[in-house]
């Protein structure tokens, strides 16, 4: 009898156990029906966010500050009071998300490079180059299999966006070409991410992938944008008086503040009508509009908020689209957070600290193999 008694609660203690680890329960979320993208479709939101960002950089931050307090962007940046080419800023970016090991690399490259560790490596790169070339309306994708994996492999065109990408490539010493023109096509953004269980016979216009992976691509790009512009140009640039970040950027012919950084990237994203989505929310929002919309983001905030480890999850519905829904922890990783929030007249909250958890980033994705 005392050996049934032992049995019984031993396998009382294992299902509890398996309750509390599971995944479902971590976020208090019942399992989800997900849908699929399409790998194509999952390439376009990668590539919309890298480039979303870099538009921001280069607009925003070099040229204006380089027209109007001659803040000038500089191949030698670390060595010299001077920013980062917006080249060099997605290099840095693309490092730190190709070091997290989720299975997605991305990267500069170009027919004409530099540096000639960002020529292509492989025949399919290169033929992926001269495609986006001639043709940069159609990124260039084919599959690839390495180390039991399946990988989606897309070339999309790197366009010559600011003036200072074309006088960079044109009077650089090392430069093979130097007639670009603003608009030109410069080189190639190469994304690749793995496929899985893909069989022999799969079209390539069949590839799909889990949209939380996807989100995971996205919030990761994000983060990685985040913290070279937090830790390499903020914080930076602050410390040696050379210019700060601000509210009123705009007026003040200053640095974005990190979180408006990400908040302006998001509003040039929607305009690009792929229905990916992303935005800044916190449950002591400075602005009010940055509060929790409805029931979901506030429990995912909560969530967060004690348990910053994974993000909380859901699907909705909005109008005929189908959306995966993902919230993120939005962690205080440089003193200028703490600073605004702390220091801020209408902040809710002034006792920050450190890498506390100061809010959520919210990642809307469309579903389905459209």
């Amino acid at each position: 009898m005392l050996k049934l008694k032992s049995s019984f609660v031993y396998l009382v203690c294992l299902f509890i156990l398996i309750i509390l680890l599971s995944p479902a329960n971590s976020a208090a979320q019942p399992p989800l029906k997900q849908k699929t993208i399409s790998a194509h479709r999952a390439a376009d939101y990668i590539h919309a966010v890298i480039e979303t960002d870099r538009t921001i950089y280069s607009q925003y931050i070099v040229e204006r500050l380089g027209e109007t307090v001659s803040l000038k962007a500089s191949e030698n940046w670390d060595k010299t009071n001077a920013l980062p080419l917006p080249a060099q800023f997605l290099m840095m970016s693309s490092k730190i998300v190709n070091s997290k090991n989720l299975g997605i690399k991305y990267r500069l490259m170009s027919l004409w490079p530099i540096n000639k560790k960002n020529a292509s490596r492989t025949k399919e790169e290169k033929v992926g180059l001269k495609k986006v070339a001639l043709n940069p309306n159609q990124p260039y994708v084919w599959t690839v299999r390495k180390n039991g994996q399946v990988l989606f492999n897309a070339v999309y065109p790197d366009l010559a966006v600011t003036k200072s990408c074309v006088q960079c490539h044109n009077s650089h010493p090392r430069s093979p070409k130097r007639d670009f023109k603003r608009n030109d096509v410069m080189g190639g953004i190469y994304i690749s991410f793995p496929i899985s269980n893909m069989k022999k016979e799969t079209a390539q216009n069949n590839l799909a992938v889990v949209p939380e992976v996807v989100a995971d691509y996205v919030h990761a790009i994000l983060e990685a944008d985040r913290t070279v512009y937090a830790k390499h140009i903020v914080n930076r640039l602050q410390k040696k008086n050379i210019i700060y970040a601000s509210e009123n950027w705009w007026e003040e012919n200053t640095l974005l503040l990190p979180a408006q950084f990400l908040l302006n990237a998001s509003d040039l994203i929607k305009n690009m009508r792929l229905g990916l989505d992303y935005k800044l929310i916190s449950l002591w929002p400075i602005n009010q509009h940055n509060g929790p919309a409805n029931r979901f983001e506030r429990i995912g905030l909560e969530t967060v908020a004690s348990r910053p480890f994974r993000p909380y999850i859901g699907t909705t519905q909005i109008g005929n689209r189908s959306y995966f829904q993902a919230v993120y922890p939005d962690i205080a990783v440089t003193p200028a957070c703490i600073t605004c929030h702390n220091a801020h007249p209408k902040s809710p909250k002034h006792d920050f600290k450190l890498y506390d958890v100061i809010g959520g980033i919210v990642v809307s994705v469309p579903t389905g193999t459209d």
